[in-house]
């Protein structure tokens, strides 16, 4: 089922969500594929999706740093990071603190977390102020800007919320704070001069 990004949209993809289906969404990088982060269930759908590997672990995207900050710690660093390019395109790769999120989205004591810059995937985490948030692609192939090529080429999910083109700067850049040293897990939208200039 496909919906526009309208409060209508939004309110039928929350309902989904919070039924434990799977949505696709538009973010500030590309589309992604969501679900509620408790959700085990849901979370499998994804993998299956995906056809992804069990162990590699999906982001968790949040309306705030607040919202965040209720499940995942902020060191010094991370929490400077966070308040310059948040909402944005950088992910912080942080300490668990709820054992709930870690059991079900099967983490050991890390987890990659963001606030999208984009009001559409807002729209949403407003109403469910976490959603795990993965490329809406299968494992290895190229991920949608386009929401007809999206469309067309991902099948399984429950609710399709088109917010039309993304124009964004590519992915996120990821970042993990490790033993007060800042490690570039992946290049993206945001260089490592601009994040270095914070310290």
């Amino acid at each position: 089922m496909k919906v526009s990004c309208d409060k209508e949209g939004i309110e039928t993809a929350v309902k989904s969500i919070r039924n434990g289906g799977v949505i696709v969404f538009p973010t500030d990088t590309v589309y992604g594929l969501g679900c509620d982060p408790y959700n085990s269930e849901a979370i499998e759908k994804i993998y299956k999706i995906k056809k992804r590997e069990s162990s590699k672990l999906f982001p968790i995207l949040a309306y705030s740093k607040k919202a965040l900050s209720d499940i995942v710690v902020f060191d010094e660093k991370s929490n400077k990071i966070a308040e310059k390019f948040w909402p944005g395109q950088v992910t912080l790769v942080l300490e668990i603190k709820d054992e709930k999120i870690k059991k079900s989205m099967n983490a050991q004591s890390k987890i990659a977390v963001r606030v999208p810059n984009n009001s559409c995937a807002l729209a949403l985490l407003k109403e469910c102020k976490l959603l795990v948030g993965t490329s809406a692609n299968v494992s290895g192939m190229s991920s949608f800007t386009e929401s007809d090529d999206c469309f067309d080429n991902i099948s399984g999910y429950d609710i399709f919320v088109d917010g039309g083109t993304i124009t964004g700067s590519g992915e996120s850049t990821i970042v993990e704070v490790d033993d007060d040293k800042l490690v570039i897990h992946r290049k993206g939208a945001v260089s490592e001069t601009e994040i270095m200039k914070l310290f």
